[in-house]
């Protein structure tokens, strides 16, 4: 006789029950069977170390890096390299490559770690990190888990991120520390910014070889430690979370400035007296912007330093122009004298550390003005001076006109963009007027960081925005910013740009795999700022450094410009139409179409003897009070390409030869 269907069901679900029961029984097994096996490595003996020489006394470290740029890979490697000359060699291992569950048999951990965005590790790191995180919360790990271990971590970031500064690397020492690891070393704390970043790591790596040595390293006591290698051999850690919340506090508290470019100035004993080092020579808070490794740096670049925060460089298209070869897509889309155009700037430091900055981060950042100040006036007659010997440096050079050579010697435009961040310079406002006294033209590019610095900006020839994207997770990726309402900066920024009489302009930078799939954002961004005009231009390609990782892949060719501005001009539902290109510099000008387009002629050239006027009778006026006609061969789509047909076409051969076509 069949069961019934009730026996049925209470036979299934009584199977069920067992299958559960025996899964539960399978997997607790299987975990209590790990856990056995890292218990028994933990308690392992250590091999007893060869006599044979001094250095092998101690077993070989364990070297890790994880890099966002290459930088810690090239610390790590530095470190590698000193160790194997003292006989024990350690190989840099990328952090993504090790197994976590290997460290309770690790002697001796050195990590060289960044931090990456928002205080987190760089992704090479982030298995990790999550190991040791989710290990050291979890109250079945014990904080004798990882107590054969002594382990050193070396940090590399910059000081103007705030309280994240080498958080990461904070973090990982947090971590060991509570699984039972012995910090034989303080974290060490590179700042890229500051300058100092191989002086600190090679102090820090003179006092890992003498730990790896077993010598008494000294004034390095970690939690009331020493730091001797052999000292520690079966302490554990009396690790508190408390006291990095007591250095948080001291750093909210403002103690301790931690958006200073120059950073933390440790406290020296001298003479029995405590003094504050500060850096740069600096006195009483003041303190020059320019270190002396990063106006070397500069320098190297071509940059002429001028004051303590100020630059000015000659551009390449100064220098083609004197030649009579062509001058920049500002010369096509708004009529400077490229040969006449000097590009300076009141402020090298940024707020961003840009992805296609084209410096490579060679020039300081910081979210506020802390250094010591130059007089606008000294800065002007400076730039202008320090301009005129490069542009006389030219004389001689194959090609350069003497016409054109006199007329470099007296600039009449101003390119306020070179480096830096310029409205960030509190006396912005008097570099500019000085400027106009002496009928230079002032083109102005700013971050979009500091709203109300555009806010209290006087009039200016032309004022830039830099939108580097169109939604704040792209922005975030691109600009890499100090400040963590960026976002709304940003969309600050552009509604002061709104209010703006003179010409006002949105700076789109296209980076292919960055922001270019980003179109109807940039549509709804338009509708803030209303801009006079939008340059769209490819980004320029500067060569591989530690601190990008843009490659030619990621540099938009013209026709991939000149698809996007279609279609953002099309997007705009008729307000802004293609009005110019410069096909050399992979550039395109979307301009108003109500404002400057004139019985179907575009208006985008500048008439500077007009503006001028304006600007010294102190009487308010308007963008379309100094506008001029643009010539045919600017126009978009025209056969020039936006290149000047009074100009000699010149084009480098590969093989070092030359051709001179008349254009």
């Amino acid at each position: 006789m069949p069961p019934s269907p009730a026996a049925a069901a209470a036979s299934g679900t009584s199977h069920l029950a067992l299958l559960l029961l025996l899964s539960s029984s399978s997997l607790f097994f299987l975990y209590k069977s790990i856990a056995l096996r890292r218990l028994r490595r933990t308690l392992r003996p250590s091999p007893s170390p060869s006599s044979s020489s001094p250095a092998a006394a101690a077993a070989a470290p364990t070297l890790l890096y994880a890099s966002a740029t290459g930088t810690s890979k090239a610390l790590a490697e530095r470190l590698s390299a000193r160790l194997a000359d003292a006989g024990l060699p350690a190989r840099a291992t990328d952090a993504a490559a090790f197994d976590p569950d290997d460290l309770p048999s690790v002697p001796l951990l050195l990590l060289v770690l960044p931090t990456h965005d928002a205080g987190a590790p760089p992704p090479g790191a982030a298995f990790l990190a999550r190991w040791l995180a989710e290990t050291a919360a979890d109250f079945r790990a014990g904080a004798l888990l990882l107590s054969g271990l002594r382990f050193a971590v070396f940090g590399v970031g910059s000081r103007a991120y705030g309280d994240t500064f080498n958080a990461a690397a904070r973090s990982f020492s947090r971590w060991l520390r509570a699984l039972g690891a012995v910090e034989v070393l303080p974290v060490g704390e590179g700042d890229v910014d500051e300058g100092d970043l191989d002086d600190v790591f090679e102090e820090w790596c003179g006092r890992v070889l003498r730990v790896v040595k077993g010598e008494e390293v000294e004034d390095d006591a970690v939690d009331g430690e020493t730091n001797g290698f052999d000292g520690l051999e079966g302490e554990e850690s009396d690790y508190d979370d408390d006291d990095d919340e007591e250095e948080e506090e001291e750093v909210a508290s403002g103690e301790v400035d931690m958006e200073d470019i120059a950073g933390k100035a440790t406290a020296k004993k001298q003479n029995g007296k405590v003094e504050s080092a500060l850096p740069n020579g600096g006195q009483n808070g003041a303190r020059a912007m320019v270190t002396p490794i990063i106006r070397a740096s500069l320098e190297k670049q071509g940059y002429k330093i001028v004051g303590s925060h100020s630059g000015v460089k000659i551009c390449r298209w100064t220098k083609s122009q004197l030649r009579g070869r062509g001058g920049c897509y500002k010369h096509s889309f708004y009529g400077i004298e490229s040969h006449r155009c000097m590009e300076a700037t009141p402020s090298l430091a940024c707020a961003n550390k840009c992805v296609f900055c084209w410096r490579h981060h060679t020039n300081p950042v910081g979210k506020s003005w802390k250094w010591k100040m130059d007089d606008p006036l000294d800065i002007v007659n400076t730039a202008i001076d320090e301009h005129r010997k490069m542009v006389k440096q030219m004389k001689g050079v194959p090609g350069v006109k003497p016409e054109r050579l006199a007329e470099g010697l007296s600039p009449r435009h101003c390119a306020l963009s070179l480096v830096g961040e310029p409205i960030m310079y509190p006396e912005i406002n008097t570099l500019v007027d000085d400027l106009h006294r002496r009928h230079i033209s002032t083109f102005l590019v700013t971050n979009a960081q500091f709203p109300e610095k555009i806010k209290a900006l006087k009039p200016i020839t032309q004022l830039y925005v830099s939108v580097d994207a169109a939604t704040k997770e792209s922005l975030k990726a691109v600009d890499r910013p100090l400040f963590s309402d960026f976002w709304e900066r940003l969309l600050d920024s552009l509604k002061s740009l709104h209010d703006k009489d003179q010409r006002t302009v949105y700076r789109l930078t296209l980076v292919k795999g960055w922001n270019v799939e980003e179109i109807d954002a940039y549509a709804n961004l338009l509708k803030l700022g209303q801009p006079d005009f939008i340059e769209i231009k490819g980004v320029t390609y500067c060569g591989s450094s530690a601190t990008s990782k843009l490659t030619m892949e990621n540099v938009p060719w013209h026709a991939d410009v000149k698809e996007f501005s279609e279609v953002l001009a099309s997007k705009s539902g008729g307000i802004y139409e293609l009005a110019c290109e410069h096909v050399h510099s992979c550039c395109v000008l979307l301009a108003k179409v109500d404002k400057f387009k004139i019985n179907g002629k575009w208006h985008t050239w500048i008439d500077y003897d007009r503006f001028n006027e304006l600007v010294t009778s102190g009487k308010p006026f308007k963008s379309s009070d100094y506008m001029a006609v643009t010539p045919s061969w600017a126009v978009y789509g025209a056969d020039e390409g936006g290149f000047d047909p009074d100009q000699a076409r010149f084009k480098k051969e590969r093989r070092h030869g030359a051709a001179a076509l008349k254009g």
